[in-house]
This record gives structure tokens, sequence and C-alpha cells, in this order.
């Protein structure tokens, strides 16, 4: 290397063309212009020259005391940098790899020896850039010309490239591998760019080695006398040796991460990949299963099967040991094959079979025990040296099923047989329960404690009863159901009577006032308060399934856009309504109020469960036979209404119980426990289903599901006798929605809408005589004023047997007949059959408070007549008498 204090001399086979002035230098020049300054203005002989020539002294005196000061104080250093740049060359032309410098527009200016011997010259003259020394295949051109282009564009960048034969001294190998850097150097002058170049063929040969050893082992490992897998905790199988592909007859090259699944070659032994384990647990368990050949055929196997457990729980890719235990793989083939057949018999079968040790400890256990308590948490085996962990019985159970596992399994363990079968609940998650039997695994009740055989003292079996309890919860919640509705249809019948008088007489007292009367508003308040009361009977029927529904062909989207200003009126402004329909959603058979009222219902209940406000999203869809969908859902094709909320959800408790009868959350007052129930019988009354997704703090959507209409599937209707009855008028209380458990008060009154023009009032009035059949006295005259009061002539009868008699007695004068449908000593349906063996023209209107079905099913098939649900209007009853008498 160069001295201190002298110019920088490169080393021996390197070179360097940068240029590099001296600071020290610069001073020395500007300390000789003074000097020469004032030796120059000596000679000048005038008296004006000598304070210039002073002035000069002085400051050249200045500037030497600044520069002895700056050397001491080390703010100027007479040769450190250079000496500095030194050292760094002496390192860089001693390292093994080669360095070349190169500024931009290819000017090289510094290269080590390395470089050098690689190059093949030992000057400047014949130095030969990168490009020119690796020359040869195309991959070798096109990896330095990738290399190039890195250093055009002042990046750095990495080729590994394979030279035959390699260039330089290495003439006595036949190839080479080199690795070639470049990366940019920032310089003030310029930007140049640092070429490495290493000799990595030792290094390429170290892993050649060790690929070939770790494929030599490969080898080993796939033609090995055993099978071997890994399986993950997804049950993918990660790794599968030649030896059991081949058991199983599966191509090697299809089986790996993602190729093949557990339980495509072991049925029902998802177990392997779930069983629960401890943090840092590492666990070997011993299975014996059948895993399924590639033609379906079983394989008798014995897995010992090894799973580390990560610092979380969490587990880790298996390492299973498979022994072939089919016939003729072991030389005791008697034993081998009893064994085999007991395995297989435990094994597959449907019973949880465990043995246990006198502390209830599980010391061997078939796959379906394994399943059924796949939540069991596990505890450090007492044992020292024991790798696996023996869970407690005790822990499987429930807090409150404790003490009678632990009483039965003491008695068992003591040699007592015959015990009672237990019924408990499994902890863990979701509500499981099973049954459990105990009995003695010794029958002289001796302990021994050689081996995991002797330990075992309780042999346990266990069937899983979670499916037949939700099944036994079902009948039961059905059952109940079904007594509230039989017990709903028959208080609706009664109390449509009543309402139906009370709606009579105030029409007939609001005909005879003014609206500027004192008591005309006390009328209506009167009217509207059993208009209310009627509309929770309607919910009753609907919630029993015995309201009259008149279905017809009807578009989804249609009916949901006329909803759309309703719904954003009982919404209000915080709450964001998204609706979001799918494309060519099929047409579904239903009643277009009551698909209303269901929509409607469940908006409320969503506006309810967001006081804050948020997002309600109603979503149509078709869902086709082979669409996946939750459990309950019948099959076929059905289109989806989905409504989903942003709001507070519902907890589990309280969803198992949001379609009961009167089941509310809400304060006294502000709900009554009919809105959801309504919803359910509607639409199981339709035909369809509903299915409810709840997360507390999330939200709640309801999905229902009405099947698909097919054209051309069933007869079109025939139009009844008298045309299309009117509908029922529609009260501000028959408007408003009465919803369930998320139900809040009532929404406020819409706004009125701008008055309409009046238009004619309707022609009410008729002639001719109505027969008017009726065991209500109060209803049957409220009934037979309101047609006598429009022109008709009433004869009223209070039973069936009355109503023939004055048949006969009128003969052919009467046009219509108005009857009830229960009634005492006979009922409508009787009463019809009766007229139609002597009347069979005569038309017949029958009113009740039970739903058309309920009585239809009584009557001829084919049977013509008109039907009015109580309780009804004056003015609609009058509507229907003059249609049917018309048509």
């Amino acid at each position: 290397m160069a001295e201190v204090s002298g110019p920088a001399v490169p080393a021996s086979g390197s070179i360097d063309r940068s240029e590099r002035p001296g600071r020290v230098g610069l001073l020395l020049m500007l300390a000789g212009l003074l000097v020469g300054a004032a030796v120059g203005l000596s000679f000048v002989a005038n008296e004006q020259a000598q304070p210039l020539i002073l002035g000069l002294l002085a400051l050249l005196a200045m500037a030497g005391v600044f520069f002895l000061f700056a050397l001491a104080i080390g703010a100027i250093q007479l040769a450190g940098p250079a000496s500095r740049d030194d050292i760094t060359r002496a390192i860089t032309d001693a390292a093994p790899d080669g360095k070349l410098v190169v500024e931009d527009g290819g000017r090289m200016i510094y290269a080590n020896e390395a470089y050098m011997r690689l190059a093949g010259g030992d000057s400047f003259s014949n130095l030969r850039p990168i490009e020119r020394i690796f020359v040869g295949a195309p991959e070798v051109s096109e990896a330095v010309y990738r290399l190039a282009q890195a250093a055009r564009d002042e990046r750095a960048y990495t080729e590994e490239i394979r030279m035959s034969p390699p260039p330089g001294g290495a003439a006595e190998r036949d190839f080479a591998w080199y690795r070639i850097a470049v990366r940019p150097i920032p310089r003030p002058r310029g930007a140049a760019a640092l070429w490495t170049v290493s000799d990595i063929t030792h290094e390429r040969e170290r892993q050649e080695n060790v690929f070939q050893e770790l494929q030599h082992a490969i080898d080993y490992l796939d033609h090995a006398p055993a099978g071997f897998l890994s399986i993950d905790a997804a049950g993918a199988i990660v790794y599968m040796n030649a030896t059991l592909a081949s058991w199983l007859g599966y191509d090697l090259a299809t089986v790996g991460s993602g190729g093949l699944k557990l339980l495509e070659i072991a049925p029902g032994a998802d177990m392997l990949s779930a069983a629960p384990g401890l943090p840092g647990e590492v666990r070997t368990d011993r299975f014996d299963i059948d895993l399924r050949r590639r033609n379906g055929q079983p394989l008798p196997t014995r897995l010992y099967h090894r799973v580390a457990y990560g610092q979380d729980g969490a587990p880790g890719p298996s390492r299973t040991f498979v022994l072939n235990r089919s016939a003729g793989s072991d030389s005791d083939e008697p034993q081998r094959a009893a064994e085999v057949r007991l395995a297989r018999f435990l094994n597959t079968s449907p019973i949880a079979i465990a043995t246990l040790d006198g502390d209830g400890r599980v010391i061997r256990a078939n796959a379906s025990f394994v399943r059924l308590f796949s939540g069991m948490p596990r505890q450090p085996a007492a044992e020292s040296g024991r790798e696996a962990s023996e869970p407690l019985m005790r822990d499987a159970v429930l807090e409150r099923d404790r003490h009678a596992i632990e009483a039965a399994l003491a008695r068992a363990a003591n040699g007592f047989g015959g015990l009672d079968p237990i019924e408990i609940g499994l902890s863990g998650e979701g509500e499981r329960s099973a049954r459990v039997w105990m009995s003695p695994a010794d029958a002289d009740g001796t302990q021994r404690v050689e081996s995991d055989a002797d330990r075992e003292r309780v042999i346990l079996y266990a069937l899983d009863t979670t499916a037949q309890r939700q099944l036994e919860q079902q009948i039961a919640q059905t059952q109940k159901m079904d007594t509230v509705g039989q017990l709903a249809g028959g208080i609706a019948h009664d109390f449509n009577n009543v309402l139906q008088a009370i709606i009579g007489y105030s029409d007939l007292l609001l005909a005879s006032h003014r609206p500027t009367d004192h008591a005309f508003q006390d009328i209506m308040q009167i009217k509207q308060n059993a208009n209310r009361a009627a509309s929770l009977v309607r919910q009753l029927l609907a919630f029993s399934r015995r309201q009259t529904l008149r279905p017809e062909v009807m578009d989804v989207g249609e009916a949901l856009s006329d909803l759309t200003l309703l719904l954003k009126r009982l919404l209000g402004e915080r709450v964001q309504l998204d609706f979001r329909h799918g494309r060519e959603i099929w047409p579904i058979k239903a009643d277009v109020n009551q698909f209303e009222q269901v929509i409607v219902n469940l908006a409320v209940n969503a506006r309810d469960a967001m006081p804050g406000g948020g997002r309600l999203s109603i979503r149509t869809t078709n869902c086709t036979a082979e669409v996946e969908r939750p459990v309950g859902i019948p099959p076929g094709d059905h289109v989806m209404i989905e409504v989903t909320d942003t709001g507070e959800g519902i907890p589990p408790a309280v969803l198992q119980k949001i379609f009961e009868p009167f089941f509310t959350t809400k304060e006294i007052g502000k709900g009554t426990g009919l809105g959801l129930s309504t919803v359910f019988g509607i639409v199981n009354q339709s035909g369809g289903a509903i299915d409810v997704q709840s997360t507390v703090g999330e939200g709640t959507t309801f999905r229902i599901y009405l099947p698909r209409h097919e054209p051309g599937t069933e007869a079109l209707p025939e139009p009844e006798p008298g045309g299309a009855l009117p509908k029922p008028e529609r009260t501000a209380a028959a408007a408003t929605p009465t919803v369930g458990d998320a139900a809040a008060p009532e929404p406020k009154p819409a706004p009125k809408p701008a008055p309409e023009p009046q238009r004619p009032a309707a022609d009410h009035t008729g002639q001719g005589t109505v027969l008017l059949v009726e065991d209500e006295d109060p209803v049957r005259a409220v009934n037979s004023r309101a047609l006598s009061a429009r022109g008709y002539t009433v004869l009223e009868a209070a039973s069936g047997v009355e109503a023939l008699r004055l048949i006969e007695e009128h003969a052919d004068g009467i046009d219509v007949v108005v009857s009830d449908v229960v009634m005492p000593e006979m009922d409508g349906p009787t009463l019809l059959r009766e007229l139609r063996k002597h009347r069979p023209d005569l038309k017949v209107i029958f009113v009740s408070g039970y739903a058309e079905d309920a009585f239809r099913k009584n009557l001829p098939e084919g049977e013509a007549f008109n039907f009015l649900p109580k309780p009804f209007s004056l003015k609609q009853l009058v509507e229907t008498v003059k249609t049917t008498m018309a048509g």
C-alpha cells in the first residue's frame, strides 16, 4: 500500500485510474501564492507598496496560525483520507472475488487482482470488461445482458451462470459456476457501477451433494416395507410414500399438497386431524382402522399417529407410520386375522367404546369415541416418561353431570355390573348430549398396574343422543305450537263474532251521525279499536295457519318495489334501505297482502334492532335444487328473499324462541309477541320455509324460501260466481304491523297524502231477497238492518234447520243465501249440501271467523261459493251481496 504522506500506489496486479486531489496541496499552493506576492512587491521601491507588503505578510502569518490551530484540533489532517482510501483498496485488492468499477459510458477505472486473474490480463491495455469475459452459451449472454441493463438503470442485480470452459486461470476445470452482481456507487462526479464476480463452484457442488443425499433418503423412505404419510390440520395429505400409495392403488404423482384428502382414503377417520392437544405437546396415538383403496376395497392397517402441537395449541403436520395388516403380511395368520376382525368390529361400530382406569382416564378408544368426545380437554399424564396425555372422562361432561359419571365409574371399577345408562351433557361448543353405559373390565375387580392393558378397569359405551334430543325438542315445540294454534283458532272464531257485532253497530251509528257531531269521533274510536283487535285475531290465524289466503302468481321484485315508499317511512332517516334484486327471478304463488305483511314485519324488527341507525338490505335470488341450503329447507327450486340488518343481533337463547307466540323481550305495551310468529305462519302456509342467522353485535339475517311457481303445473282457478270479492278495508290499525319479539312501539302515523279528487259514491243499493243464516243474534240483527237499509228483502234464520224451512216456504223467491259456517244443529257445509238437492243454482255466501280452507274440505269437489271472512264492515257485506247477485 502507499505511504501515508505520499501518493497512492495500486497493489501489484490491480489498476486504478481515479483522480483524488488532496486538501494539503491546495493549502500549500495558496501559501506559495501569498509568499510570491509578498516577495514580488518587495522589489517595488516606492513608499506606497510598503503597507501592502506588510498586509500580505500579516495575512500569511494569520493563515499559518490558523493552519497550526486546525492541525492541532484535528480539523485538518495531512494524509488521513488518502490513508483510509489506501486501506480500503488494499482490502479490496486482497478479496477473493473479482471487483471492477466502471464509470458511466463504459470507462473502467478500477479492477482488483482477482478480476485481473479472471480477465487473463496484467495491464490496463488488455483489461477486458464483463461482457467480453463471459460469452458463450445463449443463457450466459442473456444473463450478462440483464446485468448490463441493471447497471445502466443504476439498480442492484445478481445472476448465477455456468461457464464451460471457465475463463481465466481456471482452465484446468471443465466448468465453473459464477455469481455476478452489479450495484451502483454514488459519486459526486458521475455515476459508476461496481461489478463483483464470485466463484461459487464449490458451493454448488455442496448443494448438489446435499440434494443427492436428500434424493437417496426419499428413495429409501419411498421403498421402505412400511407406509408413511403426513396429514395437516385441515385433513389434507401433505406426503405419502410410494409403498403406501402402491397399497392403496394411487399414482404417487397425484398425491401431494392438496392432491388427496384424508377422508378419501379413510372415511370417518377425521379424528386423526381433529384431536386436540396441549400447547407444546408431542403425542403419539395408535389406531387400528381400515383405509380405503382406490377401487373401494378396505385395507386393514395399524397407524402410529404422531402430532406435535405449537405453543398456541395448534396441531402441526403429522408423522404417521402405517403397517399393512392384510392377509399374507403376517406370519401368524390366525392371530392377525382375529385382531383385524376385532379392530374392524370396534372401530367401525357407531357406538363409542373406550376403556378407563380407576381414576377415569381414557386408556384406549375407538374412532366413534374420539369423534363423540373430540372436545375433551387433555391433561398432562402423571407418569414420568409418558409422552401422550390421557384425558379424564369427568372433563368431557358438563358440571351438573360429573357426580353421576364419577359414581358410576366407581361402581364399575369395583366390579359391579348391570348399571343403568346415564344421560349426560357434553362439554365444548354447542349443546350435545350422550347416553353412557359402564361395565367392569375384569370380572374379579382386581387391580394390576404392569401395563396399559392391566390398567384398564372400566369399559365405557356411549351413544350420541344430540340429534335425538333435538328431535324431541322439535316435536315438543311442534306439539306446543299446534296446541296454541288450535286454541288461537277457537278463540278467533268466537272473538270474530263479538268484533263483527261491534264493527257492525259502529257502522250503523256512523251512518246516522254527521262528522261534526260530538259522538262521531267516539264511535270512530270504537270502530278503530275493534279493527285493531281484528288485526290481532288475523295474526293469530296466520300463526295457526288457519287464515284464508288468496294466492296468485306474483313477481317478487315488483312486490318489493311497491313497498319501497312504505318501508322508507317505517324505517326513518337513520336507517338506509338497500335493495339488491337478482336477475330473472322466478315467479312465486303467494298472497300478495300477506307477503307484504311478512316484509313489513321483518323491516320494523330490523329498525328496532338499530336504534342508532344502520343499513337494511333486502336481496332476492334464485336457489336451484342443487344449491346447498340450511337444514329444514325443503328440496326443490326456491326463490330466496334475504332481509339483513346491521343491528344488535339476537342472543342464542332468544333465537330459539323468536317464533313462539306471545314471546317478547320488549317492555309492556311495546310488543305483542305475535309479529314473528305471524311471519312464520304465513311463510309455512305458503309452502315455504324461513331460516335465521344472527351474531350478537353484528346483525341478523332472515332468509325466506318460497317455492318456484312452474307455469302449467296446475289448472287455473275458475272464476267464482259473483266475480272477485272486494278487498277488506285497510284501516289505520290494520295497516300498522304488529311485530313480535323484536317489535318496537307502533310506527308514527305517516304524513297524510294529498287529497285525491272526489269520485262519485258507489251505488250499493239493490233489490232481491237475501236469506241471512246466523246463530249469533246481535250479528244477525245488525247485518239484517244493513241489508234492509240498502233495499234488500231479508229473511232471517238462526240455524240451518230454520233456513231449510224458509227456503221451502218461499220456493224460488230467494236470490242469495248468506250463511255462517259454524252453527248448532246444522253447520254451513251441511246446509249447502241440502240446498243443492232443491236449488242447485242458488248462490251462497259463507261468512266465518275460520279460514276458508278449514271447511272447504267438507264440501263436494268443485263446489262454488263466495266467502267473506269475519269481521267485515257492513259496506263489505253489501258489496259482496250485490256483486254475487249481479254475477
